[in-house]
Parts: C-alpha cells; structure tokens; sequence
C-alpha cells in the first residue's frame, strides 16, 4: 500500500503543476486577476479557436485525472492498515 500511496502522491503532485500552468495558459475573457497581469491588453498573440479548444480540452481530462488520483488517494489512506 505504501508503494500505491507514493505514486499517487507524485503523481498528485504532477497533475497539479501541470493544471495550474494549462489554467494560467487560457485567455482571459474579461476583469479580473486576467486584467492584473496583463491579460486586458490585446495583442496579435492570441490564441487561435482551434489552439484554444485543445487547451480546453486537455485541461479538462487533466482536470478529471487530477480529481480521479484525489479520490484513489484518499480511499488509500482511508482504508489502509497501520502496522
């Protein structure tokens, strides 16, 4: 079980940096946090629709990947046997 714990931990830990830097690569739509670090200005750098739905959608299925090693991880621990 400790093996099955640490995987999940890292792989935890990797589902997160890498979800915080898919949500941080989307294009603001508006006032905000998007607005405080330059996300009002419009440039010609933007991404294109098509750009712009793969985002989406590998930021989705991470985000269900992400929720998914939460859930077994803490199944682990909650039914893991001190010894």
């Amino acid at each position: 079980m400790d093996v099955i714990k640490l995987v999940l931990q890292i792989l935890l830990l990797i589902t997160s940096l890498l979800l915080t830097l898919l949500i941080l690569l989307h294009k603001g739509r508006g006032g905000g946090m998007s607005d405080m670090f330059g996300g009002g200005m419009t440039t010609s750098l933007g991404s294109s629709g098509v750009a712009e739905r793969n985002l989406n959608r590998v930021t989705i299925v991470l985000g269900i990947i992400w929720a998914v090693v939460i859930i077994g991880l803490g199944l682990v621990m909650r039914f893991s046997v001190e010894s």
